[in-house]
């Protein structure tokens, strides 16, 4: 659960990363994005890294969701009778994890056939994911689904480095105060690099070059 929980924070911040490309203009956003098309030709095949960063995620999420179902099951066996008065007191982070994570699994699936497949972009050109990116933030019902959806992200992310560390054995007593701060700082920032975007194209900060 950790190791490709770190697998997916990896990927998040390389992708966060090439977002923030867009406010350079649209040659280099539109040239970046032809790059991971083309890493590595003629010597390798077309989509070489695209593909290989595909299956890697994949692999990942399949271990992922198996090992929370895993770890679900083995929770319910430890205890077979429900608290009495109750649950213990948990973060609103670790409470939304299931029903959170059923909403970013729809996001996804939503975001590839946006910006991925373009089907469901309102411009859904070939070769020019700068003015698909634009056209899908200016309209502000797709903007309001991705800051609710990335949100929601963030707490996920939150209580997924959290957990993390306890797991890899980074967690203790005296540590406790300072994981919680690092979690909420990563996932703040990481979030907030993701919003941005949105936001700026929303607000007329960036637009159709």
């Amino acid at each position: 659960m950790a190791v490709t929980g770190i697998v997916f924070l990896l990927f998040l911040i390389a992708h966060m990363i090439g977002n923030l490309k867009i406010f350079i203009g649209k040659t280099d956003y539109n040239n970046y994005a032809a790059w991971l098309r083309n890493a590595g030709a003629p010597a390798l095949p077309h989509r070489t890294l695209l593909t290989a960063i595909e299956v890697i995620l994949v692999i990942s999420a399949a271990l992922h969701v198996g090992s929370a179902t895993e770890l679900a099951i083995r929770a319910r066996r430890a205890r077979p009778i429900r608290y009495q008065g109750g649950r213990p007191p948990q973060s609103y982070a670790s409470r939304t994890m299931r029903t959170g994570a059923i909403l970013i699994v729809i996001f996804v699936i939503y975001h590839l056939l946006d910006l991925t497949a373009r089907v469901f972009n309102p411009k859904g050109i070939v070769g020019d994911p700068y003015d698909n990116v634009v056209a899908d933030f200016k309209n502000p019902w797709i903007t309001i689904f991705y800051v609710v959806c990335l949100i929601v992200l963030g707490l996920h992310i939150r209580h997924g480095v959290w957990s993390a560390l306890a797991t890899l054995g980074k967690n203790s007593v005296r540590r406790q105060k300072a994981i919680n701060i690092f979690a909420i700082a990563f996932s703040t920032i990481l979030i907030a690099g993701f919003l941005v975007v949105p936001l700026s194209i929303a607000f007329g900060m960036v637009t159709y070059q």
